[in-house]
């Protein structure tokens, strides 16, 4: 890939609006728009400031295509670090085509996806981080997404990386000084210091590396599956906490015969919620594939909760759903279990105090009334560790980068067991380096072609 042309993109999604963005970018970007762009006031946009606005026609030999707001940025005060045009068209999609196509005549190529971006980190603007971050930016959809995708991308995450690399590499530095004065036998690195240095640095990447677990639901959505017998409520449930008519609801028990999935933000956190099929003994095939796919569902989620008749818990059926609870709790031991009982509109006052004695823990509600379904909601952020959110401490959420701490960690642990056994300092160097590398590898220090491809592809043009 050469990365010193000029390259064009529609900025904006793709169909027709109100207004449309065209982004070019290049060393020839300004010439390239000076040639197709005519002001109103008669300026020569080849010879305007940068961060400036100009207001005129996009014109192919004597043709106007439209006319536009054309926005200047030069080289390093740019998003990508070099000169680039955005040119804000009608948001005919003609129109964007037309502009495009003639860009192209000019001397432009289209982009890749996540080009400019790309670019933007070749030319120093962002580290790989802070770039990955703008996808993630893009891509979030509540505001716990959103806030960890700008912290990373205004360098929280890079910064916390960038200090422990160069401490460590400060000493990397020392010991290798050790190596070229072997014969003299000298310490020039602090080994108390520098075991504090490895502690430190143990303890900041064991937290990145936990927070993973919070911030990798935070990004996908929560998964919450509602499960229990058959016709206790749960499409009833679901309806109520997305506030609409998504699953069909009717007294026939397996009305439900696959799982139905969609998503609703609570308290600025994505949960994706997932109604199964009603768990009961079936001779039908069909139902009993939707309850084989039930207990798939349930090892995936994070949260179960666990849906009864309160009705027929408070008068006939007890035991039985005691013995279906115990179940879901010895097959899931891990996963956090709220047992819901609906239809607490059809119990009286002595039979709700029975049934929460009863069932400890037992939260009562009515899906149909909507009665309860914001105690659930506030029950289920409970469940979320979004201490780290308020207090704006990083989380990591790209596997990437996940992947890469964990083999820092595995490196640094080898540092600190040749330092307990007093492993000769080359050796150690080794280790050092590698650990400096995974470090490296995160913020884009250490880069290849493939890794960046692999990063950029799941970008979208024209970002």
């Amino acid at each position: 890939m050469i990365y010193n042309d000029t390259i064009v993109a529609l900025a904006s999604p793709s169909g027709a609006g109100a207004i449309a963005v065209i982004r070019i970018s290049g060393s020839e970007a300004i010439t390239i728009a000076a040639s197709m762009f005519q002001s109103v006031s008669g300026k020569d946009i080849s010879k305007q400031k940068s961060h400036t606005l100009h207001l005129g026609h996009i014109v192919d030999d004597d043709k106007i295509l439209d006319q536009v707001l054309l926005s200047i940025f030069k080289g390093k005060n740019s998003y990508t670090g070099e000169n680039t045009i955005e040119i804000s068209c009608h948001g005919s999609t003609y129109i964007q085509q037309q502009i495009i196509q003639l860009t192209l005549r000019k001397g432009c190529r289209t982009a890749q996806p996540g080009e400019f971006t790309l670019r933007s980190f070749l030319n120093g603007k962002m580290d790989l981080s802070q770039a990955e971050a703008v996808a993630d930016l893009i891509s979030s959809d509540n505001e716990a997404a959103h806030q960890i995708a700008m912290q990373q991308m205004r360098g929280g995450f890079s910064n916390e990386i960038a200090k422990l690399r160069e401490e460590l590499l400060n000493f990397a530095s020392l010991i290798e000084l050790e190596l070229d004065f072997a014969e003299e036998d000298v310490e020039f690195a602090d080994r108390t210091q520098f075991k504090d240095l490895l502690n430190r640095i143990e303890f900041v990447l064991k937290r990145l590396i936990d927070s993973f677990a919070v911030g990798n639901v935070i990004k996908n959505g929560i998964p919450i599956a509602i499960v229990g017998e058959p016709n206790v409520g749960k499409s009833t449930l679901l309806n109520a906490l997305l506030n609409e008519e998504r699953a069909i609801v009717s007294e026939i028990a397996g009305t439900t015969r696959d799982t139905i999935e969609d998503e609703i933000v609570i308290g600025g956190i994505g949960f994706r919620f997932i109604d199964t099929a009603g768990i009961r003994e079936t001779k039908d095939v069909i139902e009993s594939i939707g309850i084989k796919k039930t207990f798939e569902k349930i090892e995936q989620a994070q949260v179960v909760l666990f849906l009864v008749d309160s009705v027929q818990c408070s008068r006939t059926n007890l035991e039985t759903v005691n013995i279906e609870i115990e179940k879901i709790k010895n097959q899931f031991p891990l996963k956090p279990l709220v047992i819901i009982g609906n239809k607490k509109d059809l119990l009286s006052k002595i039979e709700i105090l029975d049934l929460e004695s009863k069932i400890p823990n037992i939260l009562l509600i009515s899906a149909k009334n909507n009665n309860g379904v914001e105690d659930l909601k506030n029950k289920l952020l409970s469940f979320v560790n979004t201490g780290a959110l308020r207090n704006n401490e990083t989380i990591v959420t790209n596997t990437r980068h996940y992947d890469s701490l964990l083999k820092a960690l595995e490196e640094i642990q080898k540092v600190k067991f040749g330092m307990q056994t007093n492993l000769s300092s080359d050796l150690m160097s080794i280790d050092i380096k590698q650990a400096l590398y995974y470090f490296g590898e995160i913020t884009g220090q250490v880069t290849n072609d493939e890794l960046l491809g692999n990063i950029f592809a799941n970008f979208c043009i024209g970002k």
